[in-house]
């Protein structure tokens, strides 16, 4: 449904099984609970989005640069590189890929210092500690890390052809693009397809909407087993976020984060 996705690396490398997932990440999970990792993971999700938005990026370009962050992880410990460096990294890698254009370095690190400062003191309260230097030496350990497989297919088209099928839509279209953006605080993006993600994003835009589409899910040539793991994911996000205060907890939870030694030198 996306393009050359099954011979893509994204497909043969980048699916990762739930189990695999579960014990790369026992040596963080030693010091953290799953729910705060998870936290965790939304907050630097949340940084990402800004960083996005302030430089004017496309949504496509900051769901692969989250995708990137959380790959990473997904094979490393958050004590191997600082996530608040890592997070900048993934969005400069990101937009070379996407071929957005090319994000100067100055201009990245002086976006990162303002939404640390002005969106993000509740977390930070030192000023945003990383140069140059530190992005470009960490960009080769990203891509390193990422076995140079950049092409990340995204829910986002598969998504705009199954709108074609069902007809037009625009409040549809728009909750289940969001329910998009949303899964991005998930590990969804790490474990299923993208059309699988869209299909499970548009379910639950179903049920909010109250739009009665059964006969046309059950048509779909899909495995609906994943599709309602999917679902059940972004519900229980929605569930974590009920009872989460960010701007009270988050500063507590990095100080547990394990983390990377030495800081960088000024």
């Amino acid at each position: 449904m996306a393009g050359n996705f099954w011979q893509s690396s994204h497909h043969q490398q980048w699916i990762l099984d739930k189990q695999d997932l579960i014990r790369e990440r026992q040596h963080d999970l030693k010091t953290l609970s799953e729910e705060e990792y998870q936290k965790i993971f939304m907050f630097f999700a949340n940084i990402i989005q800004v960083l996005g938005e302030q430089l004017k990026l496309r949504q496509q370009v900051i769901a692969t640069a989250t995708v990137y962050f959380k790959r990473f992880y997904a094979r490393n410990s958050l004590k191997c590189i600082d996530p608040l460096l890592l997070a900048p990294t993934c969005i400069l890698l990101s937009s070379k890929v996407e071929e957005f254009g090319v994000i100067s370095n100055s201009r990245l690190i002086t976006t990162c210092q303002t939404v640390i400062k002005n969106k993000f003191s509740y977390a930070y309260q030192q000023e945003f500690p990383y140069r140059t230097n530190h992005i470009l030496e960490c960009e080769f350990y990203l891509l390193e890390n990422l076995d140079c497989c950049l092409i990340v297919y995204q829910p986002y088209r598969p998504l705009l052809q199954l709108m074609q099928d069902i007809g037009q839509e625009e409040q549809l279209l728009t909750l289940t693009w969001r329910l998009i953006n949303d899964s991005l605080r998930t590990d969804v993006s790490l474990l299923y397809p993208p059309y699988q993600i869209a299909i499970g994003c548009l379910q639950i835009a179903c049920v909010i909407l109250q739009k009665e589409l059964k006969s046309w899910f059950a048509e779909l040539n899909v495995d609906m087993d994943k599709v309602q793991e999917i679902a059940r994911a972004i519900v229980n996000l929605f569930e974590l976020w009920k009872g989460y205060d960010e701007k009270k907890e988050i500063q507590a939870l990095l100080e547990k984060m394990p983390k990377p030694k030495p800081h960088p030198q000024r």
